[in-house]
């Protein structure tokens, strides 16, 4: 049976041992007050029509991000999926999808650092969410050529945003000199944030040609057909993972170039490490296995919220 692979880091999720403590300290608090905030907006508002569409891009998002793609010198990016979330579901619930996710990569797989988490939930899951969302919504169109060009150039800043976002915490913990890491991650990241916006505007193309009131804000709550077409696209997404590029990703290179990358701690526990099953061994099966766990996980968790949501309001 082959090995299970050592931790890496992956795309912008950043593993314990490159921050500080105070640093990490300071983006858990804050992370956790734009979150309670998110779920206080969306509490106003009414979560029951946003929570299964959330399951599904929750699971779309997290098939997509195990995808690496390969740019130029050696390295790969994958899907952040910011962008996407905020424009089929608007800002607060697409920070929640998003913070949902990068929890279950980090306490289920392993990817980026627990102490490292709320810089991550920042970068990841709020920042590319609140950028893109806020230039999306500035420069628009009416037309949907040109709210898919908007879309795809908020994406490709989001990615950008993250990346700059990383680099000044990589400075303030003393882990890089901030001259020499800012160009780096912004340079790699501008490149990965192409393929970012190309996945973005296909996949809401795609959602307009089959469901274009979704887009509007106009539609009614996903019938249960059209959850499992939209989980089921999640899944031929899933397929595609064990294809996923083996060059190092942003982060990693960076790190591996600049002479930090020795910094990674080891995770204090080990579930499903680097997406695979320990006992189907590093296959393709077996990385098909733990991305299924993980789609299932998600979806379960906004299934439970919207039970639970539900049972809060027949009660009151």
């Amino acid at each position: 049976m082959h090995p299970i692979p050592s931790f890496r880091p992956e795309a912008l999720h950043i593993p314990d041992g490159f921050l500080s403590v105070p640093v990490s300290i300071v983006f858990w608090l804050a992370s956790l007050a734009l979150i309670g905030l998110a779920v206080r907006r969306l509490d106003r508002t009414g979560i029951e029509r946003a929570t299964p569409l959330m399951g599904i891009m929750a699971a779309f998002i997290f098939a997509g991000q195990m995808i690496n793609f390969p740019i130029a010198g050696g390295t790969s990016g994958h899907l952040l999926g910011g962008v996407l979330a905020a424009v089929m579901l608007g800002p607060w619930a697409g920070i929640l999808v998003m913070t949902t996710v990068i929890g279950v990569q980090a306490l289920i797989f392993q990817d980026g650092g627990l102490l490292a988490l709320g810089a991550n939930v920042f970068n990841m899951g709020i920042l590319t969410v609140v950028v893109g969302s806020g230039l999306h919504g500035r420069i628009r169109g009416r037309s949907p050529r040109m709210q898919l060009t908007a879309a795809g150039f908020a994406a490709w800043v989001s990615v950008l945003a993250g990346a700059v976002a990383t680099a000044l915490q990589l400075w303030l913990s003393g882990t890089a000199n901030l001259g020499v890491v800012m160009p780096v991650m912004s340079g790699v990241h501008a490149v990965i944030g192409l393929g970012e916006a190309l996945i973005t505007v296909g996949a809401l193309s795609f959602i307009r040609r089959s469901r274009p009131d979704l887009l509007d804000g106009e539609g009614d709550t996903p019938t249960r057909g059209w959850i499992a077409s939209g989980l089921a696209v999640a899944g031929v997404v899933l397929l595609l993972a064990p294809l996923a590029s083996a060059f190092p990703d942003g982060l990693e290179r960076v790190a591996e170039d600049l002479g930090f990358i020795g910094a990674t701690l080891d995770p204090t526990f080990n579930l499903l490490p680097d997406y695979t099953v320990p006992a189907l061994g590093e296959t393709g099966l077996s990385t098909i296995a733990a991305g299924l766990a993980g789609i299932v996980f998600v979806v379960l968790l906004f299934y439970l919220a919207g039970r639970l949501r539900r049972g809060r309001s027949s009660g009151s």
